[in-house]
């Protein structure tokens, strides 16, 4: 049987520019003669200048200034074997982390395969066999404090679990990412394949099939003084890594393989490795570019990377006076073509405004479709938001665009689906937007619907059906604003597009009740299949008989854990259960918030059965009845 690789891809943002290093030392091979080929044929800037010398670097270095986003942010030899346990694992169905592309996964807290729970305690890994679930047993921790290896995130395959981490070395002030790859064939001694690291901060990552691709910021220390300090040896600004991998140890990355994004004056790098977690001997790729990175969006063909840029305002007059306003902020796109772990620059856009995060991006056909909100500052300080929609070609081009949507107020989340975008703007009232992106050359406004509130995030039912999670609010009787009450979930009708509806609402305690899935997607867990919407709630009420008027009352905390829903489009929300790990004792005793070890993170299913994950304990509750089959308290 032909054995898949996984292959892991790892971008910094450090300060100069393209290249890629593979193999031993002195085999180097230039990403910018390579994106050429590999991008679009419509690209107008697949090749980039170098930075060439430490002369040329300290001249770019010059004007540079930061962004504001650096503020944080054994024996390898063994090969991968086919897990001994996957005979003894049966086929089940279980869930996966929530994603925003079909087929690009996303790194996560805590995982599961079916068989086994992973997650990150702090600064350690725990894994639990958990199915069948009044079994349930932890067979391994790994605490990787001792060796100053702080983990963000994880991915987990049938072969291989592979760690991101922050790393410092002793003494040292700047950060590295770490990679970790460890063997599955024995959950109950799990053996190290791999350690890599690459010097940066880490930022996001995403999995395409079996390529793993790891976003990251360096800050370059000191590029200020750098006409000044003579002490600091000129390797110091260059790019690194390490890679058990390799018959050498650190290698660094000479200037005249680094190139440069000409007007984007950063001290950082935006660094690409790639890296086989399936194959220990095949070393690590590298490739890196003056700039930076602050949100990544990847389809199964490219990586886009956006990076902000600020100008200062300057608004002429007719009576002759040059008005100096507040900063105008752009944002640049770098495209990066992938193919089998590597990444290959293909070209750069820029559009007016900022994104709000990674879904105010979306490939579709070949196009790309960016949301922004640029705040235009006027002699008068006043504020003038607009929100807008940009489709770039292959190239990155805008050829179609609509400017000017809801003036005053600020994007809150976007969804693309198809030919169809959805856009949530909000100040008092929750705009959503509807708009048919057939022809991307003529987008257009279909509809929008304007109700209480808003949401955060937008997640698809179904091509007719869109749910919304998000906040309450109340407008305020003094001053053009709101105040957000309780957690707010909305089922939207979009079947007539140019009438969207408001179907079905479910609001969930009053001001002051959160979710980890108002600011992160992947706290929600949801099937259609099996008719499940689960995601953790710290729910906040308000005594009976006070007086919810004015909407400035704020709830006082009750309750700590799971809410699970069930949906019928023809009928809305209808809750099926509510799972604390808070015991009687420990609501007596909390105060303002829970105790965080017992708070629920994620709640996952494997098969029939529901699992409810916290830093304390794991419990399972059968899907029907929800009667609680099995739990496990986990070691501190």
């Amino acid at each position: 049987m032909k054995r898949k690789s996984t292959v892991i891809i790892l971008l910094l943002a450090a300060v100069a520019g393209a290249f890629v290093w593979k193999g031993s030392p002195g085999q180097l091979e230039t990403t910018a003669e390579a994106a050429v080929q590999g991008a679009s044929s419509g690209s107008p800037k697949a090749s980039l200048p170098k930075v060439g010398s430490f002369e040329r670097f300290v001249s770019l270095m010059k004007n540079a200034r930061p962004q504001g986003r650096y503020l944080y942010a054994a024996d390898m030899s063994v090969s991968v074997a086919v897990s001994k346990e996957k005979a003894e694992m049966a086929v089940v169905d279980q869930s996966g982390t929530n994603i925003q592309v079909a087929g690009v996964d996303e790194a996560d807290v805590i995982k599961t395969d079916g068989t086994y729970i992973y997650q990150l305690q702090h600064d350690k890994l725990i894994v639990t066999k958990v199915n069948p679930p009044e079994d349930m047993k932890v067979v391994w921790t790994k605490d990787f404090g001792a060796q100053n290896m702080y983990p963000r995130e994880f991915f987990v395959d049938e072969k291989t679990l592979t760690i991101i981490a922050d790393f410092r070395y002793p003494g040292t002030n700047y950060q590295i990412t770490k990679i970790q790859v460890y063997e599955l064939n024995d959950r109950n001694n799990m053996k190290l394949l791999r350690d890599a690291e690459v010097k940066g901060a880490y930022l996001s990552s995403r999995k395409i099939d079996n390529a793993l691709y790891v976003v990251s910021n360096h800050f370059i220390h000191g590029y200020h003084t750098l006409e000044t300090n003579r002490k600091t040896p000129k390797e110091f600004y260059l790019p690194s890594y390490r890679d058990s991998a390799a018959p050498v140890g650190k290698k660094v990355i000479p200037w005249d393989r680094i190139s440069y994004f000409p007007h984007i004056q950063e001290p950082n790098y935006l660094v690409v490795a790639g890296l086989d977690v399936s194959d220990p001997s095949k070393q690590l790729s590298v490739s890196a570019y003056l700039g930076g990175g602050s949100d990544i969006y990847a389809s199964k063909e490219n990586l886009y990377v956006s990076t902000p840029r600020y100008e200062t305002s300057r608004e002429n007059k007719p009576e002759g006076k040059l008005i100096i306003g507040g900063p105008v902020q752009h944002t640049s796109i770098f495209k990066f073509t992938l193919n089998q772990g590597t990444a290959a620059y293909a070209g750069e856009g820029e559009v007016d405004g900022r994104l709000l995060n990674q879904f105010s991006m979306d490939e579709h056909n070949g196009y790309l479709r960016v949301a922004t909100t640029t705040n235009g500052f006027r002699g008068n300080g006043a504020n003038q938001s607009e929100n807008h929609l940009f489709i770039l070609d292959e190239g990155l081009r805008t050829v179609g665009e609509i400017r000017g949507i809801a003036p005053g107020e600020s994007i809150y989340s976007v969804r693309f689906m198809s030919d169809r975008g959805y856009m949530v703007t909000f100040k008092k009232v929750d705009p959503l937007f509807v708009f048919d992106l057939k022809d991307p050359k003529k987008p257009k406004i279909l509809g929008k619907l304007k109700i209480p509130g808003y949401s955060d995030y937008l997640h698809p039912y179904d091509e007719n059906h869109i749910i919304g999670f998000g906040k309450d609010a109340v407008e305020a009787k003094e001053g053009d604003f709101a105040y957000y009450q309780g957690m707010k979930m909305a089922l939207f009708d979009i079947t007539d597009v140019n009438n969207p509806k408001e179907k079905f609402v479910e609001i969930i305690g009053d001001r002051g009740t959160d979710s980890e899935l108002l600011r992160n997607h992947k706290a929600l867990l949801f099937s259609k299949e099996k008719n499940v919407i689960a995601f953790p709630v710290t729910l906040m009420e308000l005594p009976e008989g006070a007086d919810k008027a004015d909407g400035t009352a704020h709830g006082q905390f009750s309750f700590q854990g799971a809410y699970v829903f069930a949906l019928d489009p023809e009928r809305g929300f209808t809750l099926k259960s509510r799972i604390s790990h808070l015991s009687d004792e420990d609501m007596l005793k909390s105060g303002y918030r829970p105790d965080a070890r017992k708070s629920v993170e994620r709640i996952l299913y494997i098969g029939d059965n529901l699992y409810t994950v916290s830093q304390s304990m794991i419990q399972a509750h059968d899907m029907k009845r929800f009667n609680k089959i099995g739990d496990i308290s986990l070691p501190d």
